[in-house]
């Protein structure tokens, strides 16, 4: 499972240092793609399989599920961990995520999310100051 929150610097060949307790769950390699909120989102290849059959059954048919796919598998790509512990992030990526250097790489159960600093700390103070709503309205979903 991956969990936890963590701060790296990217360097300026775009490279960040995954963190150490995500790399054995991430395997040798991963897919790293645009996330929701302005995020990158990185898949274990096993959780990508699983995801890429629940996309196969979007209807093809909605004009929002041909968009969201399009974006989603797009900018799509094979993150490979090399011995130092590092990916090399896209620029593509890094301009959709506006990560200039310092980023945060959160683990959230399937999947990791790398924010720009910036944009993890403006989603982390408004979390915060509505998690009682937000927890309030899980009960929905039988949390």
């Amino acid at each position: 499972m991956l969990i936890g929150e963590y701060k790296h610097n990217m360097d300026a060949k775009g490279r960040i240092i995954m963190p150490a307790k995500f790399r054995e769950e991430l395997g040798q390699s991963f897919i790293l793609t645009r996330g929701l909120d302005g995020c990158l989102f990185g898949y274990p290849m096993e959780q990508w399989e699983i995801l890429q059959e629940k996309l196969k059954q979007l209807p093809l048919s909605k004009k929002d599920a041909r968009s969201f796919v399009r974006f989603f598998y797009s900018a799509a790509v094979e993150a490979e961990i090399d011995k130092q512990g590092r990916i090399n992030i896209p620029s593509t990526l890094v301009d959709y995520a506006k990560i200039e250097k310092e980023c945060r790489i959160v683990g959230v159960s399937d999947r990791v999310e790398i924010w720009s600093n910036a944009k993890w700390e403006e989603f982390a103070d408004m979390a915060e100051d509505s998690f009682e709503d937000i927890a309030e309205n899980m009960i929905d979903f039988g949390l």
